[in-house]
């Protein structure tokens, strides 16, 4: 079963196929780095589910915090690092040092505060490896998570706009026509 972090860890520990997702992020030796999102969520709801095979990702999402380049470019120029190793991976790179931008927010100060402005706590979630171990980042924690609980992050609490952009995005979504035990909440 998983019920903390530590069982998070252990569970992606296991998964060779992460592990190896891991190492090829590691290895463009990014400035605080994670892959995370949908990478770790799914892991977690398809064990939970018992599925014997793995849910395919629409992406797989690696971030770093580098205010010195906020080129876009380079960020395309890791992504055609990282197919090279794994040419069927949908890989997607972002530089959180400019996606504030993106989201028309103030700055980022790191990696993980712009995880923890995710829209949703059950992919508010990064992993990475530091000299070889497994560190997670889960800025509020892994409860939602397990539990299959979708809600919104309090930072998309704060406004109307922000809360219906996250209410359209797990419409979208469509999670529980995938994994039948999630539980779309709204702002409680």
């Amino acid at each position: 079963m998983i019920h903390n972090e530590e069982d998070v860890i252990r569970l992606i520990s296991e998964d060779e196929w992460m592990m190896d997702i891991l190492r090829s992020s590691q290895f463009l030796n990014l400035p605080d780095w994670w892959v995370c999102a949908g990478f770790v969520r799914s892991k977690i709801w398809d064990v939970l589910h018992e599925f014997d095979e793995r849910t395919p990702l629409p992406d797989i999402d690696v971030i770093y915090f580098d205010p010195s380049n906020v080129d876009e470019k380079i960020e395309k120029s890791y992504e055609n690092i990282l197919m090279l190793n794994h040419p069927t991976i949908p890989w997607s790179v972002k530089n959180q040092a400019r996606m504030h931008t993106v989201n028309n927010d103030c700055p980022y100060l790191s990696s993980t505060e712009a995880i923890a402005k995710f829209p949703e706590t059950a992919t508010a979630l990064g992993v990475k490896l530091d000299e070889g171990k497994i560190v997670l980042t889960a800025p509020h924690g892994v409860q939602d998570v397990v539990n299959f609980n979708v809600r919104p992050t309090p930072y998309f609490c704060e406004t109307e706009v922000r809360l219906e952009y996250y209410r359209q995005r797990v419409y979208k979504k469509n999670w529980k026509s995938v994994w039948q035990k999630v539980e779309v909440l709204q702002n409680e």
